[in-house]
């Protein structure tokens, strides 16, 4: 048997108590909560005693589903208990910490095919596909599972966008009720996953964010059901406003319940470990492969992951590349943002991909000889952008390009030597940005700040001081 799971809400409101009595003479209230109960929290009634049942086994049972959901425990049928029972939500039963679904289904195989099989107007299909393959990516990064678009015939998940009926007994409602459910794994219809087009998709705040429903129907699909924790993605509630999803990472309630079912990923690399960044982020050898800021940010990319950290601020976080950008490779080689586009640029070896509003943009990588480098360059050590000038300085090996990001064309006679104009710094580098007029040069373990204005080295630090180590 296949249990149908829904799904998420965009706010449960909360509100004072009144006693049961008074609810209870409320026409509907006692028999709906009933039925709720019934259904969620395994309420034994015979429709012929409902209305005669014990209040101390009805405010039992309210006292569970108030403690599941952190609302004040009472027992009582008040305004947040009726609140949190008419809100959208899954057709499974509540219960403590990450649980799987009745039957604990599981994919048999690691390699999971997914095909979507209309795309809602809401958004351009180029970032629905986006969306959904980062959401699977979530999943992927922590599991040994691997998922593989199709775009014809039948997939292991189909995705699928609907309104009211839709063939599977379980018809969508109106805009900010259902927002989505999902089958567990099986064949047939397991494990398929169908959005409520009644809502208005979106990739951002406003509306309903497709990345983050669909991380939520995912895990059902893969055979999570609900967990009690207010932090995971699989609580039956989420906000656009309590969750990041340009920074999104899984819970440890939804690793542990994911990995119970599939274990962890094959192959994993200690020092790109988002969840244990302590292990290296105070190695005093630590170096990165490139630095860039993004947006209020400062990331600073090394292998697989990058590291973030807000200036000025307690604030830090380990994010894995994929889980921001699935298209990327690891291993990004040089990054500069122009702050006043939202544009950040990524360079591998002769590639180079244009984030723009933090998405890849189509038509991506490009080779880095289309910005004007000659033949012999095979790849870009570290790039900054300089707002004063609005140029990019670029830098290979011990020599140094500079390009007009206005006229989109290598300044003419260069390169040059990074000593000679830099100085204090170089031969070389290996990663760079900039912040307040300075450029910040990182070099091994060592960071030097230099003055953009007076053109001189003005501190020098370790890498690790970056994150008050």
């Amino acid at each position: 048997m296949k249990f149908l799971l829904l799904t998420l809400v965009l706010q449960a409101t909360a509100s004072g108590a009144l006693p049961l009595s008074e609810y209870a003479s409320t026409e509907g209230n006692m028999e709906f909560a009933l039925g709720y109960l019934h259904d969620y929290y395994d309420y034994k009634l015979e429709k012929s005693t409902k209305m005669k049942v014990s209040n101390e086994y009805m405010e039992n049972k309210i006292q569970e589903m108030q403690q599941f959901f952190g609302l004040k425990v009472t027992g009582q049928l008040d305004t947040s208990t009726l609140d949190m029972m008419h809100a959208p939500r899954c057709g499974v039963p509540d219960v403590q910490h990450f649980t799987t679904m009745q039957g604990r289904p599981v994919w048999k195989k690691h390699l999971i095919t997914y095909r979507i099989n209309n795309y809602t107007p809401d958004m351009k299909p180029a970032d629905v596909d986006y969306a959904i393959q980062k959401a699977f990516q979530v999943w992927s990064d922590v599991t040994p599972l691997k998922f593989r678009k199709i775009n014809a015939g039948e997939a292991d998940i189909m995705i699928l966008f609907a309104c009211g009926a839709h063939g599977d007994m379980s018809p969508f409602d109106f805009r900010g009720g259902v927002l989505a459910h999902a089958f567990g794994p099986g064949t047939g219809i397991g494990g398929d996953a169908h959005f409520n087009e009644a809502e208005t998709w979106t990739e951002s705040y406003r509306g309903t964010n497709l990345f983050l429903v669909a991380v939520h129907e995912l895990g059902h699909s893969l055979g999570l059901g609900h967990s009690k924790d207010r932090k995971a993605i699989m609580f039956p509630y989420i906000t656009n406003s309590h969750v990041d999803p340009n920074t999104f990472q899984l819970s440890a309630d939804d690793i542990r319940g994911i990995q119970f079912l599939y274990g962890g990923p094959e192959k994993t690399q200690p020092s790109s470990n988002p969840n244990n960044p302590e292990s290296t982020t105070c190695d005093p050898n630590l170096r990165f492969d490139a630095i860039t800021t993004v947006g209020e940010k400062i990331f600073f990319f090394k292998d697989s992951s990058f590291r973030w950290r807000i200036p000025e601020s307690p604030k830090s976080g380990v994010s894995l590349i994929s889980s921001l950008w699935p298209t990327l490779p690891s291993g990004i080689q040089a990054a500069y943002e122009i702050g006043a586009r939202k544009q950040v640029f990524l360079f591998k070896d002769d590639k180079y991909w244009l984030i723009s509003n933090l998405k890849p943009k189509p038509d991506y990588p490009k080779s880095i000889h289309s910005l004007g480098f000659p033949d012999f360059v095979k790849k870009i050590d570290a790039a900054v952008f300089n707002p004063l000038r609005y140029k990019t300085y670029f830098f290979v090996d011990h020599q140094y390009w500079r390009y007009d990001e206005r006229r989109q064309l290598m300044d003419p006679h260069y390169p040059k030597l990074i000593t000679t104009y830099f100085r204090g710094i170089g031969p070389k580098i290996d990663a760079v940005f900039y912040y307040k007029r300075h450029y910040h040069f990182h070099q091994g373990s060592n960071v030097f700040e230099y003055d953009v204005l007076s053109h001189r080295v003005t501190k020098k630090l370790r890498s690790i001081a970056n994150f008050g180590c």
